[in-house]
């Protein structure tokens, strides 16, 4: 997984992505915490885990609601119908329009009942925990309308953007590299996707990412969308030739076989306008705190690719798909 910036604590992303064990991140904190079991609770004989009861003296904060953060845990566990939860309290905190919000969670089918704890904003927009993440009933709306204004790298699929991919990636990154054939797959099982491809160099670890970045930029410009998933494919496959000493000639040859001309998307390459493209991409995902590539967004719903089996991220995309219609 390659980062763009040093690698922060996503335990609680993946937990909420539903991709982590049953026992879920649980943040420490020095204030008193709100009635929950100390140990995972053992499940019945038959039947889902058994959470314990709710205490109504630990609702001391109006907001969120329950319906809200209830409305926030189903876009982001919706898809997994094993998934099951309780809101063990909502509180006030010292900072004033700051509330902590302790959920319990476990699968119907494994006995641990795991603890889910962060902090709401004043704005009600955003949540805190070990990171800051957008928050609400519709969390992913704000980063969807954004990609469908500002998402505009090659693209193939279907022409309508009801369902919306959006692959941020690095031509040097090895994982992204892997991922192209889970990309591929969820273009075959799901033909009313439209897929965009962002660049994402990471220049402070791979020295010939924006070069690629840039030549991709201009094959797409000077051939078109098919042209340069072929290019793509072409330059993925040969990642080991981006070196400094011999990217020149593996990006002149993926050229060439994609059916470009190699010597006009050099000179492409070296121009402000390509570089702005690039640039504008970058920036794209730096709006939407992409720290890492790849990164797929599922109609506004980012998940890094490299912590997600593709079952996992076919039901997303699957329950999205429902969920936005």
């Amino acid at each position: 997984m390659q980062l763009l910036a040093p690698l922060r604590n996503t335990l609680f992303a993946i937990a909420l992505i539903g991709m982590a064990t049953p026992l879920l991140h649980a943040q420490q904190t020095t204030e008193e915490v709100p009635s929950a079991p100390s140990a995972p609770a053992a499940a019945p004989a038959s039947g889902p885990p058994q959470f314990p009861p709710v205490d109504p003296a630990n609702f001391t904060s109006d907001t969120p609601t329950k319906d809200t953060v209830n409305a926030f845990l189903h876009e982001f566990w919706g898809y997994d119908p094993d998934r099951i939860w309780q809101i063990q309290a909502i509180q006030k905190t010292a900072a004033p329009g700051v509330s902590r919000v302790t959920v319990l969670a476990a699968q119907k089918t494994r006995p641990q009942i795991g603890t889910l704890q962060f902090f709401t904003t004043p704005d009600g927009q955003h949540l805190i925990s070990n990171e800051v993440m957008p928050f609400g009933a519709h969390p992913f709306d704000a980063a969807r309308k954004t990609l469908l204004a500002e998402a505009n790298g090659p693209s193939r699929g279907a022409a309508s953007k009801d369902l919306l991919l959006v692959e941020f990636a690095d031509f040097e990154c090895p994982h992204c590299k892997v991922a192209q054939p889970t990309v591929q797959r969820l273009l075959q099982d799901f033909p009313n996707a439209h897929f965009v491809f962002e660049n994402l160099p990471l220049t402070s670890i791979h020295s010939e990412a924006m070069k690629a970045a840039l030549y991709g930029v201009c094959v797409a410009k000077q051939n078109g969308n098919d042209v340069f998933f072929k290019f793509a494919d072409l330059v993925f496959q040969n990642q080991a030739g981006l070196t400094p000493e011999t990217s020149d000639s593996t990006l002149n040859d993926a050229a060439t076989k994609a059916g470009a001309d190699a010597g006009k998307v050099g000179s492409c390459a070296l121009t402000p306008e390509a570089k702005a493209t690039v640039e504008a991409s970058i920036k794209l995902a730096q709006s939407l705190n992409v720290n890492e590539t790849p990164t797929l967004f599922v109609n506004g719903r980012g998940i890094p690719m490299g912590a997600a089996p593709y079952e996992t991220l076919q039901k997303i995309v699957a329950f999205q798909e429902k969920e936005d219609k």
